[in-house]
């Protein structure tokens, strides 16, 4: 039953009200924040920043975390191993609201049900640093308050491994050369790299969990943009020469067994958290070059990356082993800065080609490709004051099975069968101090999963997607 006018009216006003009454909670929360970080400042810098001596503004770029500076990069390619040994742990909390443009489908239900609600979002703890002088590591693992609804209706929280990396260094220095040579173990495709163009650390740094679009603000990801997050080990070498050219071979496995640490949260027969098993090893493969004169830098590179998944029985949560779905990526990105007091400038662009065959015949009715893109630029002013303004896309062949629309998933499913989509992101945030970032940003979409309106069949328009996103983010 569709709701008429009056009662939309009504709804919207009362909807209004609601997020203004709401809104100075969380502004609460933040002030709160901000109190516990002035009153702790001295023992509130992250690991690194204990480790090293140096403020956050030496390793992130304009001091946003988590966007490296050379320096930082640097650290991240010796293996976390610069500076002394002091406490691994430190930790950071989200707290945050999303307004959805239109949280109603057509039968008149709820989408999203964090819509213009302030929550404590979640909150990660680190254990990372030297361990010697060549080996060192960084390893989160993340608590999500608001994870999915029981069957009572009541929300359940979710602890799970995030991002991990364990690095064994050595760098060889001679008057004419600089050579950096590492073995890494991580737990996501991307993780291990140091520019902020590849997706493991790619903007946005922070979206908001209450949004009635995709994960991320896309319906679909490629494996190079996220999917296989925290659901892989892998193992693998890389070479840094010169400050210019960067070398790096991984393969990678399923998390499970000896691995199982770097999947916590995930397990074989729970449907909710099934672990992701893929056929054999998955190459992956980086190559950068790289340049620094006085206060700029840039980054061209390359990445590529096979791998073959089992399905999930949906029934049981256990993999189907036999047929699997083939991924085949590769991507182009680059990266640049402009660092010097008081001005910040960075700016990233990435895209990737995804070709997939399914054999299994139960994603894809045919074989398919997609393409993403993004691209970002950020300016900061004195480490404080910032902007950010980013583009993403994804395009694809249509797909009957894939992204089939059938008039009851009333925001996800595509009566055009596409995955095409567009979304523009502006951002305003705010660094009261090194370690809080409070920030406001806006997502719009002007394409969502094939159309500008009506994409799903039942009236919905791809700007019904749109939210403002408020958040409060501090690390200590």
């Amino acid at each position: 039953m569709r709701i008429n006018t009056n009662d939309s009216q009504i709804r919207s006003h009362t909807d209004l009200e609601k997020f203004r009454f709401l809104k100075y909670h969380l502004i609460a929360s933040i002030l709160t924040l901000i109190f516990l970080g002035v009153a702790n400042q001295a023992k509130a810098v992250p690991t690194f920043a204990r480790q090293t001596g140096q403020s956050c503004v030496a390793c992130h770029a304009g001091g946003q975390f988590p966007e490296l500076t050379p320096y930082g990069r640097i650290f991240k390619l010796t293996g976390y191993t610069i500076g002394s040994q002091g406490n691994p742990f430190s930790a950071m909390l989200i707290a945050d609201v999303t307004q959805n443009k239109n949280n109603i489908d057509s039968t008149g239900s709820t989408i999203s049900q964090l819509n213009n609600v302030p929550i404590i979002d979640y909150g990660s703890v680190f254990v990372a640093g030297k361990i010697t002088d060549n080996i060192g590591g960084f390893s989160q693992f993340t608590y999500n308050v608001y994870d999915s609804i029981d069957s009572n209706k009541n929300w359940r929280g979710h602890l799970s491994s995030d991002n991990t990396d364990v690095r064994y260094t050595n760098r060889f220095l001679t008057s004419a050369n600089d050579l950096i040579l590492g073995v890494t173990v991580h737990n996501s495709p991307g993780v291990q790299d140091v520019w902020n163009s590849s997706s493991a650390w790619g903007y946005p740094y922070v979206a908001p969990s209450g949004s009635t679009a995709g994960f991320n603000g896309l319906p679909v990801s490629t494996v190079l943009d996220g999917s296989l997050g925290a659901k892989f080990a892998g193992i693998g070498g890389y070479a840094y020469w010169n400050k210019s050219i960067y070398v790096e071979l991984t393969g990678y496995e399923t998390a499970s067994g000896f691995w199982r640490v770097f999947n916590l949260g995930n397990k074989a027969g729970n449907l909710n958290y099934p672990i992701t098993y893929s056929d054999g090893i998955s190459p992956y493969l980086r190559v950068a070059y790289t340049h620094d004169w006085n206060e700029q830098n840039v980054m061209v590179g390359l990445i590529a990356m096979n791998t073959n998944i089992y399905p999930t029985d949906p029934n049981t949560g256990f993999p189907i082993l036999g047929a699997t779905t083939h991924y085949q990526d590769k991507g182009i990105d680059a990266q640049y800065q402009y660092l010097l007091d008081p001005h910040t400038v960075s700016a990233h662009f990435r895209y990737v080609r995804e070709n997939i065959n399914d054999d299994t015949g139960g994603i894809y009715a045919t074989s398919a490709h997609t393409s993403s893109t993004f691209t970002k630029i950020t300016y900061t002013y004195r480490n404080q004051y910032g902007v950010d303004l980013a583009y993403k896309s994804i395009t694809g062949s249509p797909d009957s099975q894939a992204y089939i629309g059938n008039g009851t998933n009333t925001y996800t499913g595509s009566a055009n069968n596409s995955p095409n989509t567009r979304l523009w992101t502006p951002e305003v945030f705010w660094l009261p101090m090194q370690n809080l970032r409070i920030g406001l940003q806006y997502n719009l979409y002007t394409e969502y999963l094939g159309a500008t309106t009506n994409y799903d069949g039942n009236g919905r328009n791809a700007t019904d997607n749109n939210s403002a996103y408020l958040y409060a983010w501090m690390a200590f």
